[in-house]
């Protein structure tokens, strides 16, 4: 099992640079399904999600390289409509390739996803996103098959039962190319991530607006020319640095971050009296005396996003008091606690609700990486324990850092990595 082995009483100092966006390039990459000309997408980030979104734009028939922070897909010569389970089982992304393809190849089959196991993520919000658009759907041997209408709509209004990213992305991206159709999207996902994949997508031609709100609306048009492209930085690794420095009694300074992505976390921030300073370029976060508890509720954006959970979680264990987080996106997300609880945290769950009752200090323990997130909190845990912490199963977090052990050894950590196959 590969493990992460972290030597604690480690205060983080000093500065980093954000990295591209997760979240914002593997969507706009799904998208270049649909674009029979070159593309060029730059800052993107080294990621083991990366690597698989781009081995299956390479099964289906894409060409593509990936160089210095820049991946250039260039079509082959034959688009092939079937994405193996192999590939699909290491992420949900990948599934947002269905649309893209079905409206390319006039059919798509596809492995139902795989990725981090914090609760139940079905694609059912996808599927009758697309059926609701004339989509054929069907389910067999573990596959989703979708085949495109004759002909589509005028008009369509869409409503989704939850403000889902992935849908979001999944139908503003398909619409894109439903040639003469007008269509709404209501109850939309409002993350920066569907802003950026509404520029990338316009920047080849689309007309998509309303991104950032809940209504989004897409005229398809009948095809989509090449182009270059920037994705944004990662909001999610930006915040994790900064509750890595409070979890650490710390001071970092993180360039290239955008300050305006992470307001919810901001304002937690400056509720616990940590300081925060930004400028043009920077965002720093540090240490100025005890923090104070908190009581948060995690939300779809702009509400305090689920994916920092864990890491404000691994702060408020040694905040004296007692301090309250509620998840209300995914059910299983409080799968971490047990790991922390192993390194001397007070945390009682019940149902939705996290109480974290501040401890004076942790101690460093053997523990396992539930997921992504999780895993970046209990590393964060590590350094700020009572001797050595051994975090297991940390293949997961190399899927959502670029360059996590890195970062953290310019940071001041002494942190080692182990592989599987040592």
């Amino acid at each position: 099992m590969s493990q992460l082995v972290v030597t604690g009483n480690t205060r983080l100092t000093g500065e980093i640079r954000a990295s591209g966006s997760k979240n914002s390039v593997l969507p706009i990459l799904a998208a270049t399904v649909m674009i029979e000309e070159p593309v060029v997408i730059k800052n993107v980030p080294e990621l083991k999600d990366v690597e698989t979104m781009i081995s299956i734009l390479q099964q289906i028939g894409k060409i593509v390289t990936f160089y210095n922070e820049t991946v250039t897909v260039k079509p082959g010569e034959v688009l092939i409509g079937s994405v193996p389970y192999e590939l699909v089982s290491k992420m949900r992304a990948s599934f947002n390739v269905i649309g893209p393809l079905a409206m390319i190849c006039g059919w798509a089959r596809v492995g139902k996803p795989g990725g981090c196991n914090i609760g139940q993520r079905p694609v059912d919000f996808h599927l009758k996103g697309l059926e609701a658009f004339g989509f054929k759907i069907t389910e067999e041997h573990g596959d989703v098959l979708a085949m495109i209408p004759s002909e589509f709509k005028k008009e369509i209004i869409y409503t989704l039962p939850f403000p889902s990213v992935g849908a979001t992305e999944q139908l503003m991206t398909t619409a894109a190319l439903m040639n003469g159709t007008h269509v709404i999207i209501e109850n939309a996902a409002r993350e920066p991530e569907i802003t950026d994949l509404q520029g990338f997508l316009n920047s080849c031609g689309a007309r998509v607006s309303g991104a950032s709100t809940p209504t989004i609306e897409v005229y398809g048009v009948s095809s989509l020319h090449g182009g270059d492209y920037s994705v944004i930085p990662d909001r999610i690794e930006t915040g994790t640095y900064l509750l890595g420095a409070l979890t650490t009694r710390g001071d970092v300074t993180i360039t290239g971050a955008r300050y305006d992505h992470i307001i919810s976390l901001i304002s937690v921030l400056e509720e616990m009296g940590a300081g925060v300073e930004k400028g043009n370029d920077f965002i720093r976060g540090f240490w100025k005396g005890p923090l104070k508890p908190v009581t948060v509720s995690s939300e779809p954006y702009p509400g305090f996003p689920t994916d920092l959970q864990p890491l404000l979680t691994s702060v408020l264990t040694t905040v004296e008091g007692t301090s309250i987080l509620e998840e209300n996106v995914f059910e299983n997300r409080f799968g971490y606690v047990d790991e922390l609880n192993r390194m001397g945290a007070r945390i009682k769950v019940s149902s939705r609700q996290a109480f974290i009752i501040g401890v004076h200090r942790l101690s460093g323990a053997e523990v396992v990486a539930t997921d992504i997130r999780a895993g970046a909190a209990l590393v964060m845990a590590g350094l700020a324990a009572d001797g050595e912490t051994t975090i297991n199963n940390v293949t997961h977090i190399f899927r959502g850092y670029e360059r996590f052990q890195d970062k953290l050894s310019r940071l001041g950590a002494k942190i080692a990595y182990y592989p599987d196959d040592r």
